[in-house]
């Protein structure tokens, strides 16, 4: 089924915002409409984070689509590092934040979430989403997902792709199913 995964605009926050619920700023709604806007869709299926929810609404709204959420396509939650910037974790937890970097998968962060966990209810959604057969299907979602399905359709663990950047308001055409692709064992090396 051919679906078209969204990272939303900028929340204009540059931090690990994980599940934080923030909402999009001004440029975002723009990045946002711009984006959705390039393509023609017969179904919606959104995150319920606000930074993808809010666009969503309007988007449906505005060009008569059905709309769907699912709270499986939530961002990543990085645990203790949820709010905190980069800059911040490099002079507070350099280690622990290289370690992370290197291989998420071994060293998430303290109290994220666990990434097989994370992998499975992806999955879950896109595979709900392709069942319905409802032709070209956006799906907004955030960078963390993204990079999960990237890595999943290579047949790569997380940790290959886990720091490449995923532009806001970016289009990823994607094929899934994927089960002609390899399962990826989140415990396997780059």
């Amino acid at each position: 089924m051919p679906l078209h995964l969204m990272r939303h605009g900028t929340t204009g926050q540059p931090s690990y915002r994980g599940q934080i619920d923030d909402p999009l700023n001004e440029l975002g709604w723009q990045q946002a409409r711009a984006a959705a806007d390039s393509g023609t869709w017969e179904l919606v299926v959104s995150s319920t984070l606000r930074r993808c929810s809010d666009f969503a609404r309007e988007f449906c709204v505005k060009r008569g689509l059905p709309l769907q959420f699912d709270a499986r396509l939530v961002e990543y939650h990085f645990g203790d590092w949820q709010g905190r910037t980069i800059a911040d974790l490099e002079r507070s937890e350099a280690a622990q934040l290289a370690a992370y970097r290197a291989d998420p998968q071994r060293h998430p962060p303290p109290r994220g979430e666990d990434f097989d966990a994370f992998g499975r209810r992806i999955a879950a959604a896109l595979d709900a989403v392709a069942a319905q057969r409802a032709g070209r299907a956006l799906v907004i979602t955030h960078g963390a997902v993204i990079r999960w399905v990237q890595c999943r359709l290579a047949g790569l663990p997380f940790g290959a792709i886990a720091e490449t950047g995923i532009a806001n308001a970016s289009l990823h055409p994607t094929a899934w199913p994927a089960s002609h692709t390899a399962a990826v064992d989140s415990r396997q090396d780059a």
